[in-house]
């Protein structure tokens, strides 16, 4: 696929550009309504990011839309595969129980959409540290930090730098729709403290609402480590 096209619009708010660009886009009464829209912005070469972004938002969050996807761990926030996209992206919905969060992690080249779904996420976002720094062991340096509400939108890649995403509550879950492209298996990840990147594998809690195998022997005896499973 080529490159998405990205230009200035992302995060824009109520940017009276983004709001033209709105009225173009179709009605979304639900999940179904949003996956045959995705499909269709991304059945061309030509991708632009904006739109996708757009469409997105035009989706108002519906519990009853994504709760068969929605599977929580009481150990770590799940990954859990909603739509393939024809190959060309996967759509997730993560689930994020209290006080959970990722490790700052990259995107293996890829395209990453996400919009809260229920309750609200915490983005902090890291500079990339350099070679030296890796061998000094320097602290990674924020770059942003942004909470965001349901129904919130944002947009991420490497050029932006690295991120983490925490749910900041300890008394209610959280509930994200992520969209990567071109799908990966494996990402980046970093120590805070240090700035040192270990390479991780992303397996799927669920797919299409049914539970994945996974094997603990197998994960023991693989050297990465697993982003989630």
């Amino acid at each position: 696929m080529a490159e998405l096209d990205y230009r200035s619009c992302f995060g824009a708010g109520q940017d009276v550009e983004v709001q033209k660009r709105m009225l173009s886009v179709p009605k979304i009464d639900n999940l179904d309504d949003l996956i045959r829209e995705l499909r269709e912005a991304f059945a061309t070469e030509y991708v632009n990011i904006e739109r996708v972004q757009d469409l997105m938002s035009a989706y108002n969050s519906n519990p009853r839309d994504w709760i068969k996807f929605a599977k929580f761990d009481p150990h770590r926030y799940t990954r859990n595969l909603v739509d393939e996209g024809n190959g060309k992206y996967n759509l997730m919905l993560l689930a994020w129980a209290e006080g959970q969060g990722s490790s700052i992690h990259d995107h293996a080249n890829s395209h990453c959409f996400m919009k809260v779904l229920d309750g609200s996420l915490r983005e902090v976002r890291f500079a990339w540290p350099s070679e030296s720094e890796e061998e000094e062991e320097k602290e990674m340096q924020i770059i942003g930090q942004t909470t965001l509400k349901t129904n919130d939108v944002t947009y991420m890649n490497d050029s932006l730098g690295l991120h983490r995403v925490e749910n900041p509550s300890h008394t209610q879950t959280a509930a994200s729709l992520h969209l990567y492209s071109p799908p990966f298996e494996s990402v980046l990840l970093f120590d805070q403290r240090t700035g040192h990147k270990t390479k991780g594998k992303c397996t799927f809690w669920s797919k299409y609402g049914v539970r994945t195998p996974f094997s603990a022997i197998s994960a023991k005896l693989d050297a990465e480590d697993y982003e989630n499973n």
